[in-house]
């Protein structure tokens, strides 16, 4: 692996570490010729369906595209980085078990709602509100009335 300071193609594995969810593994690496540290992460590479676009396009799975959307979702709310990753991860995990080689983006979309609306109610509706483009207070209503009845399950 080239150390990512200074280009040099000689570094030494210090560390090795499987993450707490097993489906990494985190390596601290030095580099032989300017001696700085640095962290690598080897996951294993998912065969993820094409996803077809509602115009027809049929692109790759773009993982930084989607955890962006719920990153962007979840923002200013007590969610860690690690917990955004597991959600993306069993998203994932999902569309793998499909079996499909194409998968619409409305269910991607609809796979990110189930998701969140497990982890945060306000990420839930954030992403609905562009999901679904939700033209006025009225759709809001009723995306909040529909978890009504589950929030006082829960209390």
């Amino acid at each position: 692996m080239r150390c990512p300071f200074c280009d040099g193609a000689d570094t030494q594995v210090i560390d090795t570490r499987t993450s707490d969810e097993g489906d990494s593994i985190r390596r601290r690496r030095r580099c032989s010729h300017c001696d700085k540290r640095f962290t690598t992460f080897e996951r294993v590479e998912l065969n993820l369906p094409l996803v077809v676009k509602k115009n027809g396009a049929r692109v790759e799975f773009d993982r930084r595209k989607l955890r962006a959307s719920i990153a962007l979702a979840l923002r200013k709310r007590p969610i860690s980085a690690e917990q955004v990753d597991a959600s993306l991860l069993r998203i994932e995990n999902r569309l793998m078990s499909y079996g499909l080689r194409e998968l619409s983006s409305d269910r991607i979309g609809e796979l990110v709602m189930r998701e969140l609306r497990k982890v945060d109610k306000v990420a839930y509706i954030r992403f609905a509100s562009v999901y679904r483009s939700f033209e006025d207070v009225e759709a809001f209503a009723d995306v909040i009335e529909e978890l009504q009845p589950r929030l006082s399950d829960g209390l």
